[in-house]
């Protein structure tokens, strides 16, 4: 008798192992099967700001922003095309009030060469990129100087005769990487004085800073509007190059008399490329 209940016992207890087994692998089919809700992981685009909206159309599609974007630290780096020009100084000693107090046009210059760090520093002024990306439509990223809906219509050059470091040439200034890019050899200040009107100081100033610009780059956002804007965005990158040559002791005058045709020339300028302004820099005799 007792053997047949312990006999019982058993079965009934391997009969719940089975069920509870049975259960297991029920509740385990479920959850392997379930599918996951989707997850949007796409970060919301920026609001743009006032001034500086987000372009999402193409500008320039043959451009393209290098992975590193940072210059080479206290010196200018040769390169097959140029030069990667030295980091710029954001923290200097000049104030803004103390630089706009004492800026004013200078026409005669001395014969002395600029060091490769001024000539970096005026550049960033001009058009440097201070808050990088690697959205080519911003071409680097933006700037010291405010931009149309950060359209950035400007091309910005040094014309070099007289820099330490720096073979004489005529440089297109590349902001994305802080790097100049040669397009004409050379020492062609004396020809770019007789193209603005035989003006001695572009002559005399160990460098001159060109700006021209590509108007569609505006225009085709901003219609008939956006020639305005473009003539706006060289004053605020010019008046940063004013700003900037008082601060590092170097005087400078923005020029707008030159025969377009002569400069154009001069300077290899592609099609698409207006001339603006002439801006020779140097120190003040």
């Amino acid at each position: 008798m007792k053997r047949n209940i312990r006999l019982l016992a058993i079965v009934a207890l391997f009969a719940i192992c089975i069920f509870a087994a049975s259960a297991c692998d029920s509740e385990l089919e479920t959850i392997d099967t379930v599918t996951p809700e989707p997850v949007n992981n796409e970060s919301p685009e920026p609001e743009p700001t006032a001034n500086e909206t987000l372009v999402h159309e193409p500008i320039d599609s043959d451009v393209t922003v290098p992975e590193d974007l940072s210059p080479i630290v206290g010196y200018a780096r040769m390169t097959t095309t140029g030069y990667v020009l030295s980091t710029p100084n954001t923290d200097g000693e000049t104030s803004v009030e103390n630089a706009l107090a004492n800026r004013r046009s200078h026409r005669n210059f001395q014969n002395k060469a600029l060091t490769e760090e001024q000539l970096s520093q005026l550049l960033w002024a001009a058009y440097g990129v201070t808050s990088p990306s690697p959205d080519a439509h911003l071409r680097g990223g933006l700037r010291t100087s405010p931009s149309a809906g950060a359209t950035y219509p400007l091309e910005i050059y040094a014309v070099v005769g007289n820099v330490e470091g720096i073979e004489p040439g005529v440089y297109r200034y590349i902001s994305a990487d802080h790097s100049i890019e040669r397009v004409a050899e050379g020492d062609v200040r004396h020809e770019l004085s007789d193209a603005a009107l035989g003006q001695r100081m572009v002559s005399q100033a160990p460098v001159t800073i060109f700006y021209s610009a590509i108007f569609s780059r505006t225009t085709d956002r901003y219609g008939d509007r956006g020639i305005l804007y473009v003539y706006i965005e060289v004053g605020h990158s010019a008046q940063n190059v004013y700003l900037q040559a008082e601060a590092l002791g170097l005087g400078t005058c923005a020029i707008g008399a030159f025969t377009d045709d002569q400069v154009r020339r001069l300077l290899s300028l592609p099609d698409d490329e207006e001339p603006l302004y002439l801006m020779p820099v140097g120190f003040i005799s």
